[in-house]
């Protein structure tokens, strides 16, 4: 009898990075499966390790899954044609590219027969599966194999008329580096200076692709335009079928009969202050149970969506198409109909609303004892905001506060004491990130950004809302049901041995455990308290984390230190929060819309998705307020700012605004008569011959060279001591204050987020 072939280990991340550098571009997953022997049970493990290398952009991936090291690309790719140069060449960009700064420059060269020949059917604008050959630093030459049909996609773009009369739409998306030229019968009644979408047509004029305007947005300087434009570009759905808005206006309140009435308790919603949907309230009282001196009672109250949003119907698709809501500066996409979002689900103050509670049990160190799930009928006594709460604590309640202050917020803000007591044993990563908050004027547009205030009372709801996440994943391992996990990965290892060699340069010291738990961090940033490394500190930390996801496996939650974590609370704007109600709904028998028997099967599959949407929300919003900031910005083209070094790459520096927090880029050509050499292990640029060095986290004074609104970029320039730009010129204007987080310049690497990654996408509270 032949003997079992046994698979092989995982091979490390190091392995697989040398094997597709000896091999560029002509090896996939199956490949490198086959060469270190890895069984069909670690298949899953390999294809999760192969994502994570593809996201960190440590490899690239062209045509048939083929793989390249970082900074290479496949030798066969798929690359998009987007402009000629001065020689009349084509020059083309790799469809997908995950490295670092601008993707690499491939140029179709059109000299001699053969090759007039080969590109006498591609232009501007076509896609081409093309072999690669390098021709320098980032840097090839292609050959065209096969000239790709797409279905073509309307553009989103500034619509312009010359002095000569030609009308140009210039893409919003940065990706999309080449115009098309509009005919005046497919002008569709835009002006010059509107968005407007279009529809590309065939052939060629100019050059140029043509199109057809299908659609005016507005004029450019509309500022509704501006989260117009990533709503578009990230195809994030805005209109519910008939059917969906048909079922929510249809919609009743519910009655008591089969549920807990807990219309009696003062349950009150705390949001801030200009919340629409209002899914979570709270109450909290000393237990009375003898056996548990100076222990709690509290209730967390969630509004009932899987009461109206059933399984299969269209209310149902829609939400799951839309994974989330997403929110912009001046709006929000909501992931249900606002019959249900803001009325029938939102818990209004004085009305009687379906919820899905949870009784809450804690002994006097703010230990979880018991707690249970019932699906009620609650009346809201009170709809606070975050800050009526806590001036009413400090001591200055207005006419809607003060009636509850000894009744409700006191035993509330006291039982969250001994919550905060557990929560300090149990030290989750302790990382604080400046937030800022911007305030939208009558006229649209951005009037002010202010830092964002962080009160005890954030931290009291967020701490109530964790606990409840945390029942509802024990409830149903309880019941054997299945769960929509929120996993946070411990930091990889590349990661931690990063962040370990850079801590180093400062004298900090990282333990060089294997099984580092967020307490290590903790002492890290302790340390770094009140130092002038402080903010520094908690950036890199932070970077060094792993994004958080929606998996039905549960592999803990490393930010919050806690072996199991669900989303239940906010089931008006997370799928995943509707997904844990239907499954709490079947396992504790709660009533005949909970989870379908044939649901289970699919959670994986709708975890993926979700995932996703949220991902596609975050760039979105953050887009969004790339622009808002741009034309906020433009205002101040010329002036100085003080900042500091936010990021640093091999193509130049983010630079983080001191007052506003307002981020862009400066290119590494504008930084003077040097050559800069990037020192990744140390996070600085270094000149060769002046030795003058850039480093993260460095104080620096800038000019706003340029912002861009149609895109969102902002550009500096670096500025020297005496306000001299490093490349040139002086500032003779005072300096002035900026706006928010803006992106890089045009062309520029985007910079990292440093929003806690194993948070929800951006919204309207923290939870």
């Amino acid at each position: 009898m032949a003997k079992k072939k046994v698979a092989a280990a995982l091979p490390s991340r190091q392995d697989i990075l040398k094997y597709v550098a000896e091999n560029p571009g002509k090896v996939g997953k199956r490949e490198i499966a086959r060469a270190f022997n890895i069984g069909p049970d670690d298949r899953l493990a390999l294809k999760k390790l192969l994502r994570e290398l593809k996201t960190e952009g440590e490899i690239s991936q062209g045509h048939g899954k083929r793989m390249a090291p970082k900074g290479e690309l496949p030798e066969v790719t798929l690359v998009d044609l987007i402009r000629l140069d001065r020689d009349g060449d084509l020059v083309g960009r790799p469809v997908e590219w995950t490295g670092d700064g601008d993707a690499p420059k491939i140029v179709f060269e059109m000299g001699g027969k053969a090759r007039r020949r080969e590109m006498a059917d591609v232009g501007i604008g076509d896609r081409v599966l093309a072999r690669l050959t390098r021709a320098g630093r980032n840097r090839y030459t292609g050959r065209v194999m096969k000239r790709l049909e797409q279905d073509e996609q309307p553009v989103l773009g500034l619509f312009t008329i010359d002095a000569d009369g030609n009308a140009r739409l210039q893409p919003t998306d940065k990706k999309v580096r080449h115009e098309y030229v509009i005919a005046p019968e497919d002008y569709g009644g835009a002006a010059t200076g509107q968005f407007v979408v279009a529809q590309p047509l065939p052939g060629r004029r100019y050059g140029l692709r043509p199109a057809r305007v299908t659609e005016v947005i507005g004029s450019a300087t509309d500022p509704k335009a501006l989260s117009l434009i990533p709503i578009f570009s990230f195809g994030i759905p805005t209109k519910f079928s008939d059917e969906a808005i048909r079922q929510a206006e249809k919609a009743k309140p519910v009655t008591v009969r089969g549920r807990e009435d807990l219309r009696k308790i003062p349950l009150i919603t705390i949001d801030p202050e200009d919340a629409r949907d209002h899914d979570d309230a709270v109450f909290a009282e000393p237990d009375d149970d003898p056996a548990n001196k100076g222990g709690w009672h509290a209730i967390v109250a969630i509004a009932d969506v899987a009461h109206y949003v059933t399984p299969g119907s269209a209310l149902d698709h829609d939400a799951r198409v839309r994974g989330n809501s997403t929110y912009f500066p001046d709006r929000v996409v909501p992931m249900l109909p606002e019959a249900l979002s803001a009325d029938l689900c939102s818990l209004v103050e004085g009305k009687d609303r379906a919820c899905m509670a949870v009784h809450l049990w804690f002994d006097a160190k703010g230990n979880k004892r018991r707690h249970q799930f019932v699906r009620g009928l609650m009346r809201c006594a009170a709809g606070l905001s975050y800050g009526q709460v806590q001036q009413a604590i400090d001591g200055n309640p207005d006419e809607a506060s003060e009636p509850f202050l000894e009744t409700v917020l006191r035993p509330l803000y006291a039982c969250h004491a001994a919550l905060n007591e557990a929560r300090a044993a149990r030290q989750p990563l302790a990382i604080t990130a400046p937030e800022r908050r911007v305030v939208m004027g009558k006229d649209g547009h951005i009037a002010a950004i202010r830092p964002r205030e962080h009160m005890l009372s954030h931290q009291v709801i967020e701490d109530f809302m964790i606990t409840a996440n945390v029942a509802a994943a024990e409830e149903l391992e309880k019941h054997r049901q299945p769960c929509m996990y929120r996993v946070h990965e411990p930091p990889s290892d590349e990661k931690i041995d990063a962040l370990r060699k850079f801590l180093d340069t400062l004298d900090y010291r990282l333990a060089k455990s294997q099984g580092l738990r967020p307490m290590h961090f903790n002492s890290i940033l302790e340390k770094a308290r009140g130092s002038e490394n402080e903010r520094l500190i908690n950036e890199v930390v932070l970077r060094s984390q792993m994004q958080a996801y929606y998996t039905p496996d549960n592999k803990g939650h490393f930010g919050l230190n806690l072996s199991r974590y669900g989303h239940f609370t906010s089931p008006i704007r997370r799928y995943a929060d509707v997904m844990v109600h239907r499954a709490l709904i079947r396992g504790l028998k709660l009533g005949d819309d909970g989870l379908p028997p044939d649901e289970d099967e699919q959670f994986e599959h709708i975890a993926e998705h979700i995932s996703l949407t949220e991902r596609r929300s975050m760039q979105a919003e953050r887009d969004a307020m790339d622009r808002f900031v741009a034309a906020f910005m433009s205002e101040h083209v010329g002036a100085d700012f003080a900042g500091r070094i936010s990021g640093v790459t091999r193509f130049g520096l983010f630079i983080e605004l001191a007052e506003t927090g307002a981020d862009g880029f400066v290119p590494i050509s504008s930084l003077g008569d040097d050559f800069y050499a990037h020192d990744e292990a140390r996070r600085m640029l270094v000149g060769r011959r002046t030795n003058k060095r850039f480093r993260l986290g460095d104080s620096v004074m800038v000019r706003l060279a340029e912002a861009t609104p149609v895109t969102g970029g902002l550009r500096f320039e670096m500025l020297d001591r005496e306000g001299h730009s490093l490349g040139g010129g002086r500032s003779g204007r005072t300096p002035q204050r900026s706006g928010p987080r803006p992106a890089a310049g045009d062309g520029a690497p985007k910079k990292p987020g440093n929003r806690a990654p194993w948070s929800k996408h951006r919204s309207r509270k923290k939870k």
